[in-house]
């Protein structure tokens, strides 16, 4: 065979394994793109993030800037949660600027106990550490549990309930 004849076969067969290689690899990206697995996956871990982040933050609170807590408690929640926050009344904040209390919060650990992907709600346990710190006073610190139910928003996953789960001793 002549030699540009060979060139000619060695360009063909290189083509030949350039396009099953870019098949193969438009392939694997696509159905990796589209595996419910993974995706399901996404979603739960993007459940769990949100949930910390704002369970956090709806157990945060300074008595020396309630108004800053409270739109903080606002931009993390939705649905019922969200009205009932911003229905916080002149009594309430007196009470919690009476209290004098210094709380932060911070989520330990989380499970997403369900997660329905097409109605976006999902709900999940936390544990979480509260650091209360009363005016003058020691920190103390005390650990509790929540239930909290998520709703996928155009925000992304906000805290539509919020509660306590009693733990037997």
């Amino acid at each position: 065979m002549p030699p540009s004849e060979q060139q000619g076969a060695e360009m063909k067969i290189v083509v030949v394994l350039a396009a099953v290689f870019a098949a193969w690899g438009g392939w694997s990206w696509w159905s990796a793109a589209h595996d419910d697995a993974r995706l399901f996956a996404l979603d739960r871990e993007a459940v769990t993030q949100a949930a910390s982040r704002d369970i956090a933050a709806l157990n945060t609170l300074d008595y020396r800037k309630i108004d800053d807590g409270l739109k903080q408690w606002l931009a993390v929640s939705t649905g019922t949660l969200h009205d009932q926050l911003a229905q916080t009344g002149v009594d309430s904040r007196k009470q919690l600027e009476q209290a004098k209390t210094v709380t932060a919060a911070q989520v330990v650990d989380t499970a997403v106990t369900a997660l329905d992907q097409r109605a976006g709600t999902a709900r999940l346990i936390a544990a979480v550490q509260l650091d209360v710190t009363p005016e003058g006073g020691q920190k103390t610190a005390k650990r509790t549990r929540f239930q909290a139910d998520l709703t996928r928003t155009a925000n992304g996953w906000q805290v539509s309930a919020l509660a306590p789960v009693q733990v037997q001793s």
